[in-house]
């Protein structure tokens, strides 16, 4: 009940609000160019200037959704549904191999009623991929370390298919998520012949190489410098310099080290509040149960797992909530393993049943909440569609341009469909102010009043959409002071 309420509710409420700035407009934008040119093997930040910020497997699936079901905002967020209902699908595969049914039910519901999740799975962005490409690998290297032995085969496989995908949704940065909790395990349990011997490391790797390598070849070699740029910029800098300067698609996002842990809390809502709780009084009381947690190996599998992200994201500067998505498969898992139904006493999963669905439409009704509440503002402050609209309705042809003075926010590239144009000054303004047809500008409020008087004076206003102004060629009347 709760995990089809949380599904049903993600669903239909995909194409609700619009692309928002900067994050989703800019991955709707490169899957949309992306299509529009046919040019699928290096993404494009602006036409004919490449994006080396990240690999294309996530802006691969939105363009393939788009090319499906049009440009619009629910087929460029279906993507990151399906990749997170994977992850629950393996949540729950992992679980009923480990303690059957209930147990699996109860943590897919836990999986499915988290804060980050819920939100991912209808977020234009690469971090569901790489989740993706994570949790399989985690369930696959346990499987096959610890699976029946009929499944132990394909588990190693997919194992090393799921550091594939991971390394095609955000690169090297996939191996560090599975290689730490995976070492850490290995070395904690001394289980190094398990290992050794669970996993095709010859047949696994050569299956990785061959559906990493080819791409990353064939991206060097159409942009020479790509690979300097993600590999030292994006995976070094980054990780090491607090506001690294060296972004070359937006700002880097500087925070006090050990930020991660906050964001996990708030992410992982409604869980990570038992779970601390449960922490705290298992340490004060000694509890057995905390005993178990780090001797068994099952559950400091997925202690590892769920913590790793935090532990190597504290030391860095640069740090999103998004970053502990990985996590969040195996706190599901935990929390499922920790607190579950008795075997014999088929009341006690009850009290989990009810909280599930307490959690699941808490979300909902939250969610559409949030929606309701900022639909006009999603419009106009977060996003561009609603000044794109109102261009389009107030041109008398196509003719008449979108110019953006100054700064252009991704969304207007995108509901714009790339044709808005960026300008730097009023310099570069003149020529198009003196030409025949009557556009339309669009400029920062704290900017207008810098405009020389001149260029003011042939421009009429047409109304604010939050930080922004848009203006048409015309008398200007002062209104827009």
């Amino acid at each position: 009940m709760a995990i089809f309420i949380a599904i049903a509710v993600r669903l239909v409420t995909l194409g609700a609000y619009p692309l928002m700035d900067s994050t989703e407009s800019r991955y709707g934008e490169i899957a949309r160019k992306m299509l529009e040119t046919g040019d699928w093997l290096m993404p494009q930040f602006a036409y004919g200037v490449p994006f080396w910020g990240k690999p294309p497997l996530s802006m691969w699936l939105s363009a393939a959704s788009i090319s499906a079901f049009g440009v619009n905002e629910f087929a460029l967020r279906l993507p990151s549904l399906l990749l997170i209902l994977g992850c629950g699908g393996l949540v729950f595969l992992l679980a009923r191999l480990r303690a059957g049914r209930d147990a699996a039910l109860w943590a897919s519901t836990c999986f499915a009623t988290t804060v980050l999740v819920f939100v991912a799975g209808g977020a234009v962005m690469t971090d569901a991929a790489l989740a993706l490409g994570t949790t399989l690998a985690m369930a696959g290297f346990w499987l096959a370390t610890n699976g029946p032995p009929a499944l132990r085969r394909a588990a190693g496989l997919a194992f090393f298919a799921g550091l594939a995908i991971g390394m095609l949704a955000k690169g090297p940065v996939a191996l560090v998520l599975t290689f730490l909790p995976i070492g850490a395990w290995t070395l904690w349990t001394r289980a190094w012949r398990a290992v050794w011997r669970g996993l095709p490391w010859l047949a696994g790797t050569l299956l990785a190489a061959a559906l990493v390598v080819p791409w990353y070849w064939a991206a060097e070699r159409a942009s020479p410098g790509f690979l300097d740029y993600f590999l030292l910029g994006e995976h070094w800098k980054r990780f090491v310099e607090p506001g690294w300067s060296g972004d070359l698609y937006g700002q880097a996002h500087s925070r006090p080290h050990g930020t991660i842990w906050l964001f996990w809390i708030g992410a992982a809502l409604p869980w990570s509040l038992p779970a601390i709780g449960w922490l705290a009084r298992a340490a004060v009381f000694r509890h057995d149960n905390l005993r178990t947690l780090v001797r068994d190996d099952w559950q400091s599998y997925l202690l590892l797992w769920t913590v790793a992200p935090l532990l190597f994201f504290t030391i860095s500067g640069n740090v999103l909530v998004t970053y502990v998505l990985p996590g969040l498969p195996a706190l599901a898992l935990l929390v499922a393993a920790i607190w579950r139904p008795s075997d014999t006493d088929s009341r006690s999963l009850r009290p989990m049943g009810l909280s599930g669905i307490v959690a699941a439409l808490g979300l909902a009704v939250g969610f559409v909440g949030a929606i309701l509440a900022l639909h006009v503002r999603a419009e106009t402050d977060l996003s561009h569609k609603a000044l794109v609209r109102t261009y389009e309705a107030q041109r008398a042809h196509a003719g008449e341009r979108l110019i953006y003075l100054g700064r252009q926010p991704q969304s207007a590239v995108f509901y714009s469909r790339g044709k808005a144009l960026l300008l730097r000054d009023a310099r570069e303004l003149e020529p198009y102010l003196s030409d025949l047809p009557k556009d339309f500008i669009v400029i920062r409020r704290r900017d207008l009043e810098k405009l020389p008087a001149a260029a003011r004076a042939r421009l009429t206003p047409l109304g604010e959409f939050g930080k922004y102004r848009l203006l048409r060629e015309g008398p200007w009347d002062g209104a827009g002071r």
